[in-house]
């Protein structure tokens, strides 16, 4: 059966000869693709309207991958968004004066990062992490501001006093209970990123305060651990 678009073929074939894409001549001449298809195959393009044609196609790609990134980012922007808002809900409903909960959250902080030597210390590059060990022993156990002691330890192109006040400022604990920096020399010669302020390591000289909250911890696990597997044992029961 004629197509009753034959009457646009020759001029669909012309612009396909002038280097239009068969997605343009479909747009331009309202001619569906599957008879464009047909009429165009064989077609023979100068090597100057394939690059042409290659160059708008992998255009647009690119478009669409921006198109798809910039999708994917925003999507992930809300999620986190949401995430955050659940987090920051769940956190309003703590009694944040509570010290059971205050020391159960040092707890398994120190069970993760701190010191399992004879000493209560606690390392890390993350002042958020260190503000809460120091105001934590502060609370819990009476432990001043000005008790701690500190040292650093940073890499080879980091300047020490600079970052020992740094510290200082950010803990609350003053710059005379900071003991000499050591450096790590295999670091020399890379550079550092701004951002990273080194490790600071925190120590607290009441040792009876590592052994408690490790306790704590380990009776924790154990009983959550134990309370889950009875679950699972009732269920299948």
């Amino acid at each position: 059966m004629r197509s009753r678009f034959e009457s646009l073929r020759a001029e669909a074939v012309a612009r396909r000869t002038d280097g239009c894409s068969i997605r343009e001549i479909e747009a331009q001449l309202g001619i569906p693709r599957s008879t464009l298809s047909g009429w165009l195959r064989g077609i023979p393009l100068a090597t100057s309207h394939q690059a042409s044609l290659k160059r708008r196609a992998d255009e647009s790609l690119a478009r669409a991958r921006a198109k798809a990134a910039a999708w994917h980012r925003n999507a992930k922007k809300e999620r986190l968004a949401r995430i955050k808002e659940q987090a920051d809900g769940f956190i309003d409903t703590l009694d944040m004066n509570e010290t059971a909960a205050l020391e159960l959250a040092l707890a398994f902080l120190y069970l993760g990062e701190g010191s399992k030597k004879n000493t209560t210390s606690l390392g890390s590059s993350d002042p958020r992490i260190l503000r809460f060990f120091v105001s934590a022993l502060h609370h819990l156990y009476a432990i001043p501001r000005s008790s701690p002691r500190c040292e650093l330890h940073l890499r080879a192109d980091q300047d020490e006093k600079h970052l020992t006040t740094y510290w200082s400022r950010t803990l609350g604990v003053p710059r005379k209970n900071f003991g000499k920096s050591s450096f790590d020399k295999r670091t020399t010669g890379r550079p550092t990123y701004s951002q990273y302020k080194g490790v600071c390591l925190v120590r607290c000289g009441r040792l009876e305060i590592q052994r408690r909250l490790l306790y704590i911890a380990d009776s924790f696990c154990e009983k959550a651990a134990s309370r889950a597997v009875s679950s699972v044992g009732r269920a299948s029961a």
